[in-house]
C-alpha cells in the first residue's frame, strides 16, 4: 500500500495528479502526511450522510476564501451549495467543476477524506467528478473506505487494504477497550461527536465543556480542528451545515465502535438533546434519528428538509429526506405522495435502481401518477428496455402517447409508431405521428410534408423536435450543426452539465454525417455521459467514435445502430457487399437510414441484388428534402443502375456540399471511366477523391482509390495527412479553442477542465503541430 501511496505523492511533487481509493479498515491517516505539500482532511459523518455538500464543505473550507478565483457560474454553484447565498438550482455537476478548479488553483495539494462510506453523495459526486479530470495540478486524491461494495468511488483507481497492518478485528477490539476505559463525560461527548460533526453544538447539547475531551486526546483517539469562519467573515444560511469547529476521529473505527457501541436508548437521548440545538436539516433528520415509530411531525420536518437539499442540487439528499419521511408517515396517502417525490429525486440524482424500487412502493399504496409511469419508462428506456418503456407509456392514458410514440421513433418501432397514432385519430397529433411513420417505412416525401406542416402545432414536448431536429430529419446538416453549436454553447455558459451529453452526442452525429471528425465532440459525450450516469447517451457516443474509426478502417467493438453501420461501411469498403447489405437493411426503418439508402443501393448493386436496391425511396426523400448533396447521392445511385450513366456521374461529383459524399461519387465515377478506358479522365476524378479519403484519414478508401489510381496508369504514394491526426480529440479541442485566442481559464470552462490542464495538453500539442507558442496556432489549417 505504501508504494502506491508514496507513488502519488511523488507525483504530486512533480506537478501530476491522482486519486486512489482505500477500501478496507485501514483509514486515511495511514496515507504519508508530508510537510511540503499542503494536506486537507475531512471524514464522512453518518449522521450528515444526508446533508447535501457537507463533507465537501469540511474538506474545502480552507479555501473557501477564494471562490472569487472560479468562473462565475463556477462560483455562483458553490455558494449556493456551500448555503452561501440563494439562487436558482445549481447544476450539480457544475459543483464538481467547481471543485476541480479550487483544487487546482491551489496545487500541490494533498486531500484524504476518511470514512468515506459516509460521505453525503453530492459531496462524492463532485469529489469523484474532480478526480475524474484531475491531469497536471499537483492534486491528489485519498479516499479511504470500509465498503467492499461497488459505489461512487469505483470509477477511480482502488488498493484492497484488509490483507495490509493490523488484523482488523483486533484493532476494533482495541478501540473498544480504549473507548470503554474513558471517563463517562467522554465517553458522552464522544458519543455526541459520532452523531453531530460540529464541536459547539455538541457541547451546548450535552452541557459539557472541551475540557472533557482532554482524555480522548491524550490517547490519541481524537484531534480538534480549528475554528474557520465563513467567506467574508458573514455567516451561511441557515439551511446548511456552519463553518464549525470539528473533531477528527483518529481512525475510521474509533467513531463506529463510539456509536455502534453504545445502548440504543442512550443514542436516542444524545440525537434528542442534538435535535434541541440544531439547525433546520440537522434537527429533521436527528428527530428522525430518535424516532421510534411513524411520526407525522417527523416526517413534515424531514419534508421540510428535503426542500432545502434541493435548493442546493443536494437531489439525493432530498430524496432520502422524503423517503425517511414516507417511512415515518402515519397516512398512507402521504406515505404514497412522499415516496413518489423521493423516486423522482433518486432519479434525477442518477439513482435508477433505488427510483425504481420507490415507485414500486408508490405504487403499493395507490395509482401511480402520469408523471411516474413517465420517470419509469425513462429509465426502462434509458437502460435498454424499451419495448418495455413504449408499453408503459401507451398503457398510461393518452397524456402519454405522444411519450410513447416517441420512444417507438428513436428505436425504428413502425408498429408502436402506428399504435401511438391509433390513439390520437382526429387529432394534429395523428397527422404528425402518420408523417413519423411514413418518414421510416412508407412515402418519405409524403412523410416530410406532413412533419413540417405539423410540427408546430403539435404542442407536445415529447415531438416537437424543433428547427434543428427538422433540419437533420431533411439532411441539411449545416443547418443543424449551427443551432447545436449555439445550443452547446448556451449549456456551457449556463454550467448546465447534465444536459450537454445528449446535445454534444447529437452534434458528434452531425459531425458525422457532415463528414468532419465527431472524435471530440463524441468524446466528450462520452466522457460526460458517463460522469453523470446517463447510459443511452454513452452508448449512443460510443457507436458514433465506433463509426468514426471505421472511416479510418479500424474495428472497435460496440452495440447499437451507429456500431453497426461502422460494420456496414467497413464490409462495404472491404468489399463484403452481402453482409453489407444485411446490416444496412436491418436498420432501414431507423431515424435517419434514409441518409444511409446510398451505402445500401451500392452494396445491393454490387452485391448483385438489384431487386433489393431501394432507389425509389431515396429518390423521393432527396427531391422533398431539396439538399444539394442528397439530390447528388441519388444520382450517383442512378449512375450505378442506368445502362448510360455519364450523365447523373456528371451531376453527382459537381456537388461539393458534402466533400464526403462528392468523393464516395468520383471513386466509382473514376471506376467506370477506366473500365470504359478513359484513363485520362479517370485519373482526374480519383486524384479527387484519393485528396478527399486521405484529408478525412478513411484509409480503406484512399487505398482502394489509389489502387484504381495505380490501374489507371498513374504512380502515387501515400500522403503524410492532415496536422490534427497527431493529436488526441481531447488535444484537438483545446487547440481549436486556443487558435481563436481563448485563454487556457476560458478553455476550461468550457471543457470542464483545469486550467493547468488545458495548459499541459497545449505543451503536448505545441511539438506534434510545429508550432512553439499560441500565436502560431492561429495560421495552421486546424479542420474546425
Amino acid at each position: 500500500m505504501m508504494i502506491h501511496l508514496d507513488s502519488l505523492i511523488a507525483g504530486v511533487r512533480e506537478g501530476r495528479s491522482g486519486a486512489l481509493v482505500l477500501r478496507g479498515e485501514r483509514g486515511a491517516d495511514d496515507c504519508p502526511q508530508p510537510v511540503d505539500i499542503r494536506v486537507l482532511r475531512c471524514s464522512g459523518v453518518e449522521s450528515e450522510m444526508e446533508l447535501p455538500f457537507a463533507a465537501l464543505q469540511l474538506l474545502l473550507r480552507p479555501l473557501t476564501k477564494d471562490l472569487g478565483l472560479l468562473p462565475e457560474p463556477q462560483r455562483e454553484a458553490m455558494k449556493a451549495a456551500f448555503g452561501l447565498a440563494r439562487g436558482a438550482v445549481p447544476d450539480r455537476f457544475l459543483i464538481g467543476l467547481a471543485t476541480l478548479t479550487l483544487l487546482a488553483e491551489h496545487g500541490p495539494l494533498l486531500c484524504l477524506v476518511d470514512d468515506a462510506q459516509w460521505l453525503d453523495r453530492a459531496s462524492t459526486e463532485a469529489l469523484v467528478f474532480a478526480a475524474r479530470r484531475l491531469d497536471a495540478e499537483g492534486v491528489a486524491l485519498v479516499f479511504a473506505t470500509r465498503s467492499l461494495e461497488r459505489d461512487l468511488l469505483s470509477v477511480l483507481p482502488e488498493l484492497r487494504t484488509d490483507d495490509a497492518g493490523a488484523d482488523p478485528a483486533r484493532l476494533r477490539e482495541s478501540y473498544e477497550q480504549q473507548v470503554a476505559a474513558l471517563p463517562a463525560p467522554t465517553r458522552r461527548v464522544l458519543l455526541a461527536l459520532a452523531a453531530e460533526a460540529d464541536l459547539d453544538a455538541v457541547l451546548r447539547a450535552t452541557g459539557l465543556t472541551a475540557e472533557a475531551l482532554a482524555p480522548a486526546e491524550r490517547a490519541g483517539l481524537i484531534e480538534v480542528g480549528a475554528d474557520l469562519p465563513a467567506e467574508g467573515g458573514g455567516q451561511p444560511a441557515p439551511s446548511h451545515p456552519r463553518a464549525y469547529r470539528s473533531v477528527i476521529f483518529r481512525h475510521a473505527l474509533v467513531r463506529a465502535v463510539t456509536y455502534e457501541g453504545a445502548p440504543f436508548a442512550e443514542r436516542v437521548a444524545v440525537h434528542l438533546a442534538l435535535a434541541k440545538t440544531a439547525d433546520a436539516e440537522r434537527r429533521a433528520w436527528h428527530l428522525a434519528a430518535a424516532a421510534t415509530g411513524p411520526d407525522e411531525y417527523v416526517a413534515a420536518e424531514l419534508e421540510k428538509a428535503a426542500g432545502l437539499a434541493r435548493e442546493q442540487a443536494g437531489y439525493a439528499e432530498a430524496g432520502a429526506a422524503l423517503e425517511r419521511a414516507a417511512r415515518l408517515s402515519p397516512d398512507p396517502g402521504e406515505r404514497a405522495r412522499r415516496l413518489a417525490g423521493a423516486a423522482v429525486l433518486a432519479a434525477d440524482s442518477g439513482q435508477s435502481e433505488r427510483a425504481v424500487a420507490l415507485i414500486e412502493q408508490s405504487a403499493r399504496h395507490g395509482e401511480l401518477n402520469p408523471e411516474l409511469v413517465r420517470l419509469r419508462a425513462r429509465i426502462e428506456f434509458e437502460h435498454g428496455s424499451p419495448q418495455e418503456a413504449w408499453r408503459l407509456l401507451l398503457g398510461a392514458g393518452p397524456e402519454l402517447v405522444i411519450e410513447a410514440a416517441r420512444v417507438a421513433w428513436l428505436v425504428g418501432d413502425v408498429a408502436g409508431l402506428r399504435a401511438a397514432r391509433d390513439r390520437v385519430i382526429g387529432d394534429v397529433r395523428e397527422l404528425l405521428l402518420t408523417g413519423a411513420v411514413e418518414l421510416l417505412a412508407g412515402d418519405p416525401a409524403r412523410g416530410l410534408e406532413l412533419i413540417r406542416a405539423n410540427l408546430g402545432d403539435a404542442g407536445e414536448r415529447g415531438l416537437r423536435i424543433g428547427e434543428t431536429s427538422l433540419a437533420l430529419l431533411e439532411g441539411d446538416y449545416h443547418l443543424a450543426r449551427q443551432g447545436l453549436l449555439a445550443v452547446a454553447a448556451d449549456l456551457r455558459a449556463r454550467g448546465a452539465i447534465g444536459w450537454l451529453p445528449g446535445v454534444l452526442a447529437i452534434l458528434a452525429e452531425t459531425e458525422t454525417l457532415l463528414g468532419g471528425d465527431a472524435r471530440p465532440w463524441a468524446s466528450e459525450a462520452l466522457r460526460m455521459a458517463e460522469d453523470t450516469g446517463q447510459v443511452r447517451h454513452a452508448a449512443h457516443a460510443r457507436g458514433l467514435l465506433v463509426f468514426d474509426a471505421a472511416i479510418r478502417g479500424e474495428h472497435a467493438p460496440a452495440d447499437g445502430d451507429w456500431a453497426e453501420r461502422a460494420r456496414a461501411l467497413l464490409d462495404l469498403g472491404d468489399g463484403h457487399f452481402d453482409a453489407a447489405l444485411e446490416r444496412l437493411e436491418a436498420l432501414q426503418h431507423r431515424p435517419y437510414a434514409l441518409h444511409f439508402l446510398p451505402d445500401q443501393i451500392e452494396a445491393a448493386v454490387r452485391a448483385g441484388h438489384r431487386d433489393r436496391v431501394p432507389l425509389g425511396r431515396f429518390e423521393a426523400w432527396a427531391r422533398a428534402a431539396n439538399r444539394p448533396w442528397a439530390l447528388a447521392a441519388a444520382h450517383r445511385c442512378r449512375a450505378l443502375l442506368a445502362e448510360r450513366p455519364e450523365e447523373h456521374f456528371e451531376q453527382a461529383v459537381r456537388c461539393a456540399d458534402l466533400p464526403w459524399q462528392q468523393a464516395r461519387s468520383r471513386l466509382v465515377y473514376g471506376e467506370w471511366l477506366r473500365r470504359e478506358r478513359r484513363k485520362n479522365e479517370a485519373r482526374a476524378q480519383l486524384r479527387e477523391a484519393l485528396e478527399s479519403f486521405e484529408k478525412a484519414g478513411a484509409r480503406p478508401w484512399a487505398d482502394h482509390a489509389r489502387a484504381e489510381l495505380r490501374a489507371a496508369g498513374e504512380s502515387v504514394t501515400p500522403a503524410a495527412g492532415d496536422l490534427s491526426a497527431a493529436l488526441t480529440p481531447q488535444e484537438l479541442q483545446i487547440v481549436r479553442l486556443a487558435a481563436t485566442g481563448a485563454t487556457n481559464k476560458e478553455i476550461g470552462a468550457q471543457l470542464f477542465l483545469s486550467p493547468k490542464t488545458v495548459g499541459h495538453h497545449l505543451y503536448r500539442a505545441f511539438p506534434k503541430l510545429g508550432v512553439s507558442n499560441r500565436t502560431e496556432l492561429a495560421r495552421l489549417p486546424i479542420p474546425r
